[in-house]
């Protein structure tokens, strides 16, 4: 037996009985590839922290399980005829993890501070005017209504006060901060409270004997019936999938995300239920469409009929995932239509025809890489680079750390990378992920002036009919121009133990509830 994973393991199951006496029970354990970045919501944030702080802290909106948005906090939104000004009414007898009651004036202090610079939220710049719509007022007229006005109307107004890397614009208590200002920890509404954070060990959260859930018979994404039913619940940090492994057949965890390859070793263990939910995330290959050769769109369209697609998301998810997906709208989506399912086809023929017609003469095109366990980065590359050297392409590998990669992504530094976004529920959000003018934002992939009208206009369309021409005629614009290329969407194995109460996953993360 390899000695390292045994060792690893010895150690976390030191830490796990290494509780107080008076906790009775071991907390449910959920195995994490890395440590959260800090607690404050919404703030210095990735998707492993969102996964651990979305179970503390609650919007006003959230997400159901199908991607569309619904009332949270808020019982009931009452949205004007001209579309600018957005009232909420809030639920009756929620509390923060403290005791006090929520009131409107909690939520305006919560949203005063998030449109504070000096917070550093990650989507100020959704909201102060930067990227194109501004809330103008918010207040609380009396303590169960609050109210917003914008600017102008937007479709996606609500979608992105959703957003799980805002946090949701979690309403938090004033408490979460201390006398000088600065940060101390997350007095939220949600099911669990913060109980601690040992860095790049664990964080501890507790059962809220005190929280009302949302109306519903049954959990629908962050909506929905939310119970509580673990007393404790330790979100430990385990980088290496081997021990994961090893703590979920041992039963030292309790759930952990997964590779594909331990997905189905696991998938035999009685003890063990292995799931592999389905997300809006995309895989792709990204084209630096300024490249002195990259810069030729046949070029880039000669590396995309050089691809069988279906073979490369096959073997990128060990035979796990079965439909590629060149859309940036996730299957799921009710706007993913008959136009959405147009996408590339391998054609080796029409890719040395693309060639010769560029005029490309073997230049050298790298393709960067990361080598992280639960991304598909460097599987796609190999196969890419092996089904474009076959149709003549100089194609070479760089593997980067994720870091380094991430760098180079947001400065644009690159020829092709292999590369992975996150979940955007909306298709105008999705597209506007990776489309904009590289002058001022370069980590933007498309800089297509007529396709950014068509996404502005998606903004400013509520009719979904009208937004669904809108969406078809960019994926038209899009497979023409070739970008990138959006493989597949996302699927996360995860395995958790048969035992377990409670437990679902959402877009990548754990719903302890």
């Amino acid at each position: 037996m390899n000695t390292l994973p045994a060792l690893r393991l010895t150690t976390l199951l030191a830490t796990l009985i290494a509780l107080p006496a008076a906790v009775c029970a071991k907390p449910v354990v959920v195995a994490q590839p890395a440590d959260i970045r800090s607690t404050n919501p919404g703030v210095n944030r990735d998707n492993t922290t969102d996964g651990v702080i979305l179970n503390v802290v609650e919007g006003l909106v959230g997400y159901k399980a199908n991607g569309s948005v619904g009332p949270l906090l808020a019982k009931k939104i009452d949205i004007s005829d001209d579309g600018l000004t957005y009232t909420f009414s809030l639920r009756d007898n929620v509390k923060f993890h403290n005791g006090q009651p929520m009131t409107s004036a909690d939520v305006l202090w919560s949203w005063n501070r998030y449109m504070d610079p000096k917070t550093g939220w990650r989507c100020l710049g959704e909201f102060d005017g930067r990227n194109g719509l501004k809330v103008t007022q918010a207040s609380a007229p009396d303590p169960k209504t609050f109210v917003m006005k914008t600017d102008k109307a937007s479709a996606v107004f609500l979608d992105t006060l959703a957003r799980t890397d805002c946090a949701g614009a979690a309403v938090i208590h004033r408490d979460s901060v201390k006398a000088d200002g600065t940060w101390d920890k997350p007095i939220g509404t949600g099911p669990y409270m913060f109980d601690s954070w040992t860095r790049s060990q664990f964080v501890t959260l507790k059962k809220f004997a005190g929280y009302v859930s949302p109306e519903g018979d049954k959990a629908d994404g962050y909506l929905g019936k939310k119970v509580a039913v673990n007393d404790e619940v330790k979100f430990l940090v385990v980088p290496d999938p081997s021990t994961a492994r090893a703590g979920l057949q041992s039963g030292a965890i309790d759930a952990s995300q997964v590779t594909f390859s331990d997905y189905k070793e696991l998938n035999d263990n009685p003890e063990i239920s292995v799931i592999l939910p389905q997300e809006a995330s995309k895989h792709t290959l990204l084209f630096q469409t300024r490249d002195p050769v990259l810069k030729n769109k046949k070029l880039r369209q000669a590396i995309a009929a050089s691809l069988d697609i279906p073979q490369i998301v096959m073997a990128a998810s060990e035979n796990l995932v079965k439909a590629s997906n060149n859309s940036a709208i996730p299957a799921t989506s009710a706007f993913h239509d008959d136009a959405q399912n147009k996408g590339y086809k391998y054609d080796p023929e029409k890719a040395r025809k693309l060639l010769a017609e560029s005029g490309y003469k073997g230049e050298k095109i790298v393709i960067y890489a990361n080598k992280r366990a639960h991304v598909p980065s460097y599987q796609v590359a190999v196969m890419a680079q092996a089904m474009m050297q076959a149709a003549g392409i100089n194609a070479q590998i760089e593997v980067l750390e994720w870091a380094t990669q991430l760098d180079r992504y947001n400065r644009g530094n690159y020829q092709m990378s292999s590369f992975s976004y996150s979940a955007r529920m909306d298709p105008s959000l999705s597209y506007e992920q990776f489309s904009g003018d590289k002058d001022k934002q370069p980590r933007k992939v498309w800089d297509n002036p007529e396709a950014e009208k068509l996404i502005s206009a998606s903004f400013d369309e509520f009719d979904d009919k009208k937004r669904q021409q809108i969406f078809d005629q960019l994926h038209e614009k899009m497979l023409d121009d070739t970008p990138l290329i959006i493989l597949f969407n996302g699927a996360t194995a995860w395995g958790y133990r048969k035992n377990l109460k409670g437990f679902t996953v959402w877009e990548g993360k754990p719903l302890m509830w």
